[in-house]
Order: C-alpha cells, then sequence, then structure tokens
C-alpha cells in the first residue's frame, strides 16, 4: 500500500508492504499456511548454482571504523522458487529469478544495520528532519482531510484474534508522532535501545545519513553479495539448514502471526544489533531484524533485462526507472533482507535471494538501512 492509495486519516502512510514486509501474491490470494517449521534432518540442500568466485586482493586500506571489506567477485544472483523449501513460504518469489550471473568490485560494508545512536549523532550534526517529522503536504494528498495532515508513519499493531491474511491494514495503522525518536508513536521511546537499528526512515532520509557519512546505500547486487557471506547457491545467509543445531540464526517472527510474536529466537519484536552470529563476512543482521534499502530502482523484470543483455552484469545499479505492475506509477526502491515480523505463514522474504520493494517515501517501524563505501 502506498500513500495515494488509501483516503482519510489512515492515507498517509506508504507501506509499499511488499518491500516493507508482506508479499503482494499473499495479498491477492490470502493464503495463510501452517508451514511446518521443525528441522528436517540435513536440512535444505544447496540450490544448483555455479559457485561464487571470491577476488582474492585484500582491503586496500585498513577498515573503516564499523565496516568490514567485502572483496567483490561473481556469483549467482536470485533463488529459485522457494515454495517446496523448508519454511520457504507461500510465495514463490518470481522477481528472484532468473538468476544471473553478477561481477562486483570490493567494497566496504557497514557490519551492523545504522542505530539510534549512530543516526541521533547525524540529527544533532546536521539539524536533519526526516519525513516522517515534516507534516504531509495537501497537493500530496488531494482529497484527504487537513485534519489528517500530520506528521506520523506506519506501525505494526498485533491483533487480537486471527484474522485473514488478505488485508494487512488490520495489523498496521497510520500513528500520529510516530518517527524516529517514538518508533511507535508518541508513547514510545529511544531509552535503552541505543543500540538497536534505526527504524522510521524514508528512503530520503537514508540517503542523507549516507552522504554525511561520506558513504553511499549499497546496490541490491553488492547487497545480495555481502548477505551470502562467500556462500553459493545456499536459501539463508548463514547456510542450507534454518536452525542448524537448533538455534535461531535470525530475528523473525514465531507464533501465529500477527496476533503474537512469541519470540523464540530470543526477541519478541525489534532486536539490538549483533545478537545473532555473524555471516561468513562479519556482518550480522542480514536476514530479519529490519528490512535495508538499497540504491537501485525496482523492477519485477529486471534481472530478465540483465540476462538479455548477456554475460556477466558487471557493477549492475539497477534499472533506469522504477515500475512494479501492482501500483503502475507509484516508484519503488529495493528493500532487502525481511524483518522481525517475516515468518513462513505470510513472509518469508528473509531468504537471501529474495527481493523487496518500497514508495521511496515510506517509513515504517520494521524499517532500516546499512551503509557501503567504494574502495
Amino acid at each position: 500500500m502506498t500513500r495515494n492509495q488509501v483516503k482519510g486519516g489512515i492515507a498517509l502512510f506508504s507501506l509499499a508492504l511488499l518491500g516493507a514486509g508482506a508479499l503482494w501474491a499473499s495479498l491477492r490470494t490470502g493464503r495463510a499456511d501452517n508451514f511446518d517449521i521443525r528441522e528436517k534432518p540435513g536440512g535444505v540442500p544447496a540450490r544448483s548454482s555455479p559457485p561464487s568466485i571470491q577476488n582474492t586482493n585484500k582491503a586496500p586500506t585498513p577498515a573503516p571504523p564499523s565496516m568490514v571489506w567485502i572483496p567483490g567477485g561473481e556469483f549467482s544472483m536470485g533463488t529459485e522458487d522457494p515454495t517446496d523449501m523448508l519454511c520457504g513460504g507461500p510465495d514463490p518469489l518470481p522477481d528472484a529469478r532468473p538468476i544471473h550471473r553478477v561481477y562486483l568490485d570490493g567494497f566496504f560494508m557497514d557490519a551492523n544495520e545504522v542505530t539510534n545512536d549512530q543516526f541521533d549523532k547525524f540529527v544533532r550534526d546536521t539539524g536533519y528532519l526526516t519525513v516522517a517529522e515534516r507534516k504531509p503536504r495537501a497537493e500530496d494528498f488531494p482529497g484527504a482531510s487537513p485534519d489528517a495532515l500530520v506528521p506520523g508513519s506506519a506501525v505494526f499493531t498485533p491483533t487480537d484474534a486471527p484474522v485473514s491474511l488478505d488485508d494487512f491494514l488490520k495489523w498496521w495503522r497510520y500513528v500520529p508522532g510516530a518517527n524516529w525518536r517514538h518508533p511507535a508513536g508518541p508513547g514510545s521511546n529511544l531509552e535503552g535501545r541505543g543500540n538497536y537499528p534505526v527504524v522510521q526512515v524514508a528512503y530520503e532520509d537514508a540517503a542523507a545519513y549516507a552522504k554525511w557519512a561520506g558513504r553511499r546505500l549499497p546496490t541490491e547486487a553488492e547487497w545480495e553479495f555481502a548477505a551470502r557471506g562467500g556462500l553459493s547457491g545456499q536459501p539463508y545467509a548463514w547456510g542450507a539448514e534454518l536452525k542448524p543445531g537448533n538455534k535461531w540464526m535470525a530475528n523473525t517472527y514465531q507464533g501465529r502471526f500477527p496476533m503474537k510474536d512469541t519470540g523464540e529466537d530470543g526477541f519478541a519484536g525489534l532486536a539490538p544489533v549483533s545478537k545473532f552470529p555473524p555471516n561468513g563476512y562479519g556482518l550480522y543482521d542480514m536476514a530479519g531484524n529490519v528490512w535495508e534499502w538499497c540504491a537501485d530502482w525496482y523492477r519485477p523484470d529486471y534481472y530478465e533485462q540483465l540476462l538479455k543483455v548477456g554475460g556477466v552484469a558487471r557493477n549492475p545499479a539497477g534499472p533506469s526507472e522504477s515500475f512494479d505492475p501492482n501500483e503502475p506509477g507509484v516508484p519503488k526502491r529495493v528493500q532487502r533482507g525481511g524483518s522481525y515480523l517475516c515468518t513462513d505463514q505470510y513472509c518469508a522474504r528473509y531468504l537471501v535471494g529474495a527481493r523487496g520493494r518500497g514508495e521511496p517515501s515510506t517509513a515504517s517501524n520494521h524499517l532500516g538501512f546499512r551503509c557501503v563505501l567504494s574502495k
């Protein structure tokens, strides 16, 4: 859903909730299958694809504070239909195919999602006001009541009873006063949460922080290469099994969605950064916790475009313009990694090759970012 889809008091948040944690396929079909999440012997076999070929060059300089070196190289980008996998979810992820070969130069990447403390320093230094803190403009919301034009953002709100999963307005609401300082609304704050990922940031907020920090947002290809951590053809950022050694490897949703996250992974809701093991490159939370903005415009057919060109795509930076057939005329940016709301019942886009998207003025309490730096 986007800002121009609904009217009145709930009209002012642009969730493109498919990038921000839901699936259009689920919304269309209302599927909410109760997938078996028990581990099976041997886990999930690696998908067939040519192996990754990592560059052997070392970092040109010592890694900047809080960043790690990603060597780059050639890899297979995308994922096969995961619906036959353990916890593969109900969506075949058609926009993550065809799998294609990509080459990337090396780069540095934030080891963690940008935290509240880091974002606070940026705001203090610059006086920056995020999109969620600004009063919406009447011209952007024709027909909206002037009383509804108040700053705020989208907040996930658990339901009291089971609901059909065909209408995400049942668990998302626009909350006046919700922003990065008050992620769930005016009654919430950041006390004791300096090491949590900053949320309620729109694309331009993330880009502004990156520019201030002398960095940039990752391309989608950079993000996926880094998330794979040197592994080839695996469904998860950590390998083949959902729970190796019966241990949760990411902050996702356990329990009946959207009623109650039981916190079997150690966290009900958002988690501080670095609470789960890093991947092979030393990156934390490349699956779950919060969705992360990427620099690319979103098109579901972009991988097809690359494959038609032939050969290995070198440092692809995304299409020149966005198109989402579900919302023609509403531009979207790519989001990656899934969030703490990912569940096999509704959204399995924490899988390493899966894609998400969001309208650039989107902000919500499960959406953040991390930065990269070219060598």
